[in-house]
């Protein structure tokens, strides 16, 4: 057995593929799915609302604050302050604005617009370096 996909459900394929670019991920043009491989194999799948309801005509979208998120990494914390405006400004929807966290990272939290969560850090300059 082996982890091999992670699944988002997103209302609008489209804007998911233009946001996510924006983290450096391309996804394929499609109507209803589209997936890409990340280092190790892993596949990070994008389903339309719809797609979803096909087989599950039950599915709804959680309320309050996501149980998840996709975590990015950057080389230094100026990085980070900048790809939190860029994706606010492409639609995300601030969560917690950059600061310099207690465990040495430059952190920031935001949601996709679809609500799903994105953390986005780098380390911290080590006192001397």
């Amino acid at each position: 057995m082996s982890l091999d996909a992670i699944g988002i459900v997103v209302s609008d394929l489209a804007r998911a593929r233009e946001f996510y670019g924006i983290l450096g991920l391309e996804l394929p043009a499609d109507e209803d799915h589209a997936e890409v491989e990340l280092a190790g194999g892993l596949r990070l799948m994008f389903d339309k609302e719809e797609m979803v309801r096909s087989f599950d005509p039950d599915w709804s979208r959680g309320t309050g604050s996501p149980s998840h998120s996709l975590a990015f990494s950057f080389e230094t914390p100026g990085e980070v302050d900048a790809k939190y405006d860029e994706l606010l400004a492409a639609g995300g929807q601030a969560h917690k604005e950059p600061w310099d966290a207690f465990w040495g990272m430059r952190y920031a939290q935001l949601r996709d617009p679809d609500g799903n969560g994105i953390d986005l850090y780098a380390a911290l300059p080590q006192s001397g370096d």
